[in-house]
């Protein structure tokens, strides 16, 4: 089991959560359990709920289809791979 923190900046400032591979299988579902998201299709389609990664690592179980910015990742699909900061 994997136990990471998750470090929000922007609206949410300051805000820190706990990610668990064994409790959340993406990082959509951690946010979502603190902090309003926006987000629509939850399998990296649309690419509604893409944020900014400050710091850290993620992965992905798929690679999205959704256009991403580097920099820039989808809570809905991807998962962490270490402690990360992201600003919302």
């Amino acid at each position: 089991m994997s136990r990471y923190k998750v470090t929000l900046h922007g609206n949410m400032q300051g805000i820190h959560l706990h990610y668990v591979s064994e409790e959340h299988n993406n990082l959509l579902n951690t946010l979502e359990q603190s902090v309003p998201v926006e987000y629509q299709c939850r399998e990296g389609y649309c690419g509604a709920c893409r944020v900014r990664l400050k710091r850290g690592k993620v992965g992905y179980r798929q690679r999205p289809v959704a256009f991403i910015n580097d920099g820039e990742i989808l809570p809905c699909s991807c998962y962490p791979l270490s402690d990360i900061e992201i600003e919302l």
